[in-house]
């Protein structure tokens, strides 16, 4: 039997790559250590896969055919599209095709209805932190991109129930597996609106507040679609950090760091729950 061994979630902000250098020498440090801790909670799991939650930024999908949840069931995968990534130390990732689909049909069974990709590129929502990270080799890797960007998007009580269904078909594959799981994105920011370089830091704080108090109806409260809206288009991310929760049974929630980071216009977190 396969088995949950550790749920995690961090920021993917494209700055934290592509203007790493231009953020200041302390932040960059605090950054760099809450990165390297999660690798090595990562590490000492001893995961054999790694269920990526995050988005797609118009790499696999557009407005033409945009899915509120696909499943990435290849064997493998393309490394990020964006030219500012070419140094990305993987063209292709290993995934896990056996159990990317086991995770399909599981949740077909019990009430979602994901789209399925078996030739998916993973751009810098998933890339950022596995390379921040400095993970070396990388798990396999099984994405699944939940839309987050155009509205209708899925609502925080899906969330939270998706992530329980992903928990579930874990312990329901009938594989020796050791499996983790790593939300990515957010926190409060915005992307090409005058807002643009705001950060929300009462909205981040809050919401972390709730994701340690362990009341699911609380949470779904707070996380209301006008509120998530208010604290910036990005905002939207926090829809993974749901997801993860939802995956850990709403509860354990540790957070290692939190900062607001102005070079990024980002309010910067990372977590683990289990």
């Amino acid at each position: 039997m396969a088995e949950l061994v550790g749920v995690f979630a961090c920021s993917h902000a494209p700055q934290l790559v592509r203007d790493w250098e231009a953020i200041e020498a302390g932040r960059r440090s605090r950054l760099d250590h809450s990165f390297r801790e999660l690798a090595h909670a990562i590490v000492s799991s001893r995961a054999d896969a790694i269920v990526v939650i995050g988005p797609d930024h118009w790499s696999n999908f557009f407005l033409n055919n945009m899915p509120a949840i696909c499943i990435g069931v290849g064997s493998h995968h393309g490394g990020p599209p964006e030219p500012w990534l070419s140094a990305f130390p993987h063209r292709t990732m290993a995934g896990d095709a056996r159990f990317g689909m086991h995770l399909a049909e599981y949740v077909f069974a019990h009430g979602f209805e994901p789209s399925l990709s078996y030739d998916m590129k993973l751009d810098h929502g998933f890339c950022v932190p596995l390379w921040r990270m400095g993970l070396d080799p990388v798990p396999a890797i099984v994405p699944v991109v939940i839309n987050a960007i155009q509205s209708p998007v899925p609502s925080i009580v899906r969330c939270l129930e998706f992530g329980k269904m992903i928990a579930n078909a874990i312990t329901a594959f009938d594989v020796a597996r050791r499996i983790a799981i790593l939300a990515t994105g957010g926190l409060s920011h915005s992307v090409g609106e005058p807002t643009m370089r705001e950060v929300d830091e009462i909205f981040d704080r809050s919401s972390l507040t709730y994701f340690a108090g362990g009341d699911p109806a609380a949470l779904i409260a707070h996380l209301s679609e006008e509120r998530i809206a208010r604290a910036g288009n990005g905002a939207s991310e926090i829809r993974y950090w749901a997801i993860a929760h939802g995956a850990a049974g709403a509860r354990g929630f540790d957070l290692l760091h939190y900062e607001v980071v102005h070079e990024v216009g980002t309010g910067c977190g990372f977590a683990r729950w289990i």
